[in-house]
């Protein structure tokens, strides 16, 4: 099987999350992309962030739109902060190496990746699938990507790189859409309408449970 890995804060998950998620489960031809909200994000420490369980709730309601996409309660179940190779090789026990997962990734978290915890070795759990941001210039990344590990190499396919562990980086592009959970938050708090920037069952869970109404305007 072909496997989508999608993780994020999720605070809360939006449409672009699940676009982007539908279209590369759709291009790549994967059996399923979970979306795997983060418990304890290490990048969000000291803070505030909606309760996991909230957020897992949101990813799960947002989920059901969609017959590919499942919500998977992974990192909720480790203590500590929520670590992605912590994450993969749990994945890798859970569906076995004969499995192939594609961690689905933004160019901007992509260029971070070496302030990750044993950034060097996700590549040998997973192929990377790599989304092109607006603003990121493509031969900036290349060269970027190249320098990640000394065993990355081109293919004789546009975009599409090669680890020594025999894992694919995939540099792909995605519908854009300008949303981003922090002007979600925002909107929120000023009592504006997030109508059309998530899911209606989403949008109606934020509303029931008070969500992001004390967010402060100007984080």
């Amino acid at each position: 099987m072909k496997i989508g890995i999608l993780g994020g804060t999720f605070d809360p998950i939006h449409l672009g999350h699940l676009r982007t998620a539908e279209e590369v489960g759709e291009a790549l031809d994967l059996e399923k992309v979970y979306l795997i909200p983060s418990a304890s994000p290490p990048h969000k420490a000291g803070e505030p962030v909606t309760p996991f369980s909230k957020r897992l709730d949101m990813t799960r309601m947002a989920a059901d739109e969609s017959p590919l996409l499942e919500a998977l309660d992974l990192e909720g179940k480790r203590p500590g902060f929520s670590y992605s190779i912590e994450t993969l090789k749990e994945l890798r026990n859970l569906f076995g190496p004969e499995n192939d997962l594609y961690f689905i990734l933004g160019t901007d978290a992509f260029l971070e990746i070496e302030t990750w915890r044993e950034y060097n070795s996700l590549f040998d759990y997973a192929h990377f699938v790599v989304i092109k941001r607006a603003g990121y210039d493509i031969k900036m990344l290349e060269a970027f990507l190249m320098s990640v590990r000394d065993d990355i190499n081109k293919t004789g396919l546009p975009d599409v790189y090669i680890t020594g562990s025999n894992k694919n980086i995939i540099v792909m592009s995605s519908t854009l859409m300008e949303i981003s959970s922090t002007r979600i938050r925002r909107t929120v708090a000023k009592g504006g309408s997030i109508r059309f920037l998530v899911p209606s069952q989403v949008r109606q869970y934020i509303i029931q449970k008070g969500l992001y109404l004390n967010h402060a305007v100007n984080r």
